[in-house]
């Protein structure tokens, strides 16, 4: 199990907010706005030897600061938000080293299963993280897109990640109802990713996580299967959660 570091970029600064408020205007609840800059974040991550990290474009107004972040450690970080086939290779050229895709591929909230198979002909499996963020709708966990407010039909299960597996190099999905809240893990979306991946293709749960307690809690329901990312609860973006020691025992 590893942690996944985040730069989260909003009106071209690094900073958390709670997911779910992102509106259509670029408004948006903060928790946390950095003085630092993207490329501080990037090298900060290296120099600890996270891997995997995510660059996320939470709106219009952040390519500036985006390039700057992927560019520092070329093939290092991923990107995310807004990737289409069109503005893809411009994303790999910069410096991402895999492309992270929800919006484009769930055109009316229905996957496009013909919009996913022209990424995997345009770029390779490996090169596609399928952000499959969700939340939990009668029971069932529904893909969100646009911003997390378009609910989907399409639920996540262990057989639909099972499905998808094959069409990317690995997943990443938050707990939206959770993310950025600070509020704890929903254990039962933890399971249900162990089930469907169990250690067979990479998966990295966001949401909720707050202190050590909540990241042995994933670990012992996702047995050791599921990676992490951390954000509003790190001391580096405003929480207490110590970044370093985190860092050096999940690296």
């Amino acid at each position: 199990m590893h942690f996944r570091p985040c730069i989260d970029l909003h009106n071209g600064k690094v900073k958390q907010i709670v997911g779910s408020s992102l509106g259509a205007d670029g408004s948006a609840v903060e928790n946390f706005v950095s003085q630092e800059s993207p490329a501080y974040y990037a090298e900060l991550y290296w120099k600890d030897g996270l891997t995997g990290g995510h660059v996320i474009l939470l709106g219009p107004g952040n390519d500036e600061a985006a390039r700057e972040a992927l560019s520092v450690h070329p093939g290092h970080l991923q990107v995310g938000g807004g990737i289409t086939p069109n503005n893809a290779q411009q994303w790999l050229d910069v410096g991402a080293g895999k492309l992270i895709v929800t919006s484009w591929l769930f055109p009316n909230g229905e996957l496009d299963f013909e919009r996913l198979a022209r990424f995997t002909r345009e770029f390779s499996r490996e090169q596609l993280v399928l952000d499959l963020s969700c939340r939990p709708v009668d029971g069932e966990y529904h893909v969100t897109c646009n911003r997390w407010q378009t609910t989907c039909a399409f639920i996540v299960t262990p057989q639909t990640l099972r499905q998808l597996a094959d069409s990317c190099s690995e997943f990443l999905i938050h707990a939206v109802q959770v993310e950025g809240k600070k509020s704890g893990i929903d254990r039962r979306l933890v399971e249900l990713l162990a089930e469907g991946c169990g250690g067979k293709i990479p998966v990295t749960y966001a949401g909720g996580i707050r202190s050590f307690e909540d990241i042995q809690k994933l670990e012992n329901v996702g047995g050791g299967n599921v990676d992490f990312t951390v954000g509003s609860a790190l001391d580096i973006f405003g929480g207490t959660l110590p970044y370093a020691e985190l860092a050096a025992k999940y690296r």
